[in-house]
């Protein structure tokens, strides 16, 4: 099935719809103040969520979450991310969790990643050999060379290193079209049922992803577009923060623009119907009042969410 060129600012019409599922990615201990300005030093757990697609015998990923091994990380993740965050994998690896949907890592064949951050990509050849990388457009030019020409850099040179990269990768090439607010999306499966929009402000190559399911209903893939609900909803403005060293920082290299991505997020949300998963945000489970994204859970995590995830508990 294909579809026409949606106009601007509107949501293509389609029958077609990919199966999502919520896979948990593992968690670590985040500090409040870190994500919300004008609020306390306040540590808490922060998930790492992570989906999986099937659509028409394909197995697609979007993003990875977390590992215990510390050789999936580069030395500079490892010094100061993983000493300081108390980091842990799944109870359930992804491989296990995909496993008991009835998919081998051998049939993954995609793994698209929201962004090149150590919680959310790492090297996939060991765990999903026949499976290709994707990262968004200005994702090179803004990672490379990464780590194995200067360990004190923080990207992965097993992707952006130009000669020694052991890892099978592309940066997704369009063709990009509007989709709602969002001026570049592709139109992944080309029937209208997946789209993965650039969405500036995070860091370079940042995206989020719009999948349709079966009863008609938009899932927002938000990954790091926006750390909290509270922040979607308004009710605090993304943190700045200093760091001993490095001075000022934020969790979004373009405040702006990150700005500019949540409205549009919110949009999707407000104007159109859009059920918003982001991907370290666990007040929708805690709640459990959103049937959508409630049903993208396997029995396990539904266990959890009621059990586990209200008391900031590993799932």
């Amino acid at each position: 099935m294909t579809v026409s060129e949606p106009a601007r600012g509107s949501i293509p019409a389609t029958n077609a719809y990919v199966d999502l599922s919520l896979l948990d990615g593992g968690s670590f201990i985040g500090e409040l103040n870190k994500v919300h300005a004008g609020v306390k030093r306040e540590k808490y757990r922060m998930y790492n969520w992570a989906f999986y697609i099937a659509y028409q015998g394909r197995h697609v990923l979007w993003d990875l979450g977390l590992v215990e091994d510390r050789s999936c990380y580069t030395p500079w993740v490892n010094k100061f991310m993983l000493n300081e965050v108390n980091h842990v994998g799944p109870r359930r690896s992804i491989i296990r969790q995909l496993n008991e949907r009835g998919v081998l890592a051998a049939q993954v064949d995609t793994v698209l990643f929201s962004h090149a951050h150590w919680d959310h990509s790492r090297p996939i050849r060991d765990e999903f050999p026949n499976a290709t990388a994707y990262f968004g457009p200005g994702t090179k030019d803004g990672c490379a060379p990464g780590h194995m020409v200067d360990p004190g850099l923080q990207w992965d040179g097993r992707y952006f290193d130009p000669t020694r990269a052991t890892e099978r990768w592309k940066e997704l090439e369009g063709p990009w079209e509007p989709f709602g607010p969002f001026e570049k999306a592709l139109d992944f499966f080309g029937d209208g049922s997946f789209w993965i929009m650039q969405a500036p402000g995070h860091m370079a190559g940042n995206l989020c992803a719009a999948a349709r399911l079966k009863g008609g209903q938009w899932v927002l893939l938000g990954s790091d577009c926006c750390h909290s609900r509270e922040l979607l909803n308004g009710k605090f403005e993304i943190s700045k923060f200093c760091v001993p060293g490095l001075g000022e920082m934020s969790l979004h290299v373009d405040i702006p623009a990150a700005k500019t991505t949540i409205s549009k997020i919110r949009k999707l949300e407000r104007e159109f119907g859009f059920h918003v998963a982001l991907a370290h945000d666990a007040q929708w489970l805690k709640e459990g009042l959103d049937y959508v994204l409630m049903s993208l859970l396997d029995e396990y995590m539904r266990k959890a969410a009621k059990e586990r995830i209200p008391h900031d508990e590993i799932p």
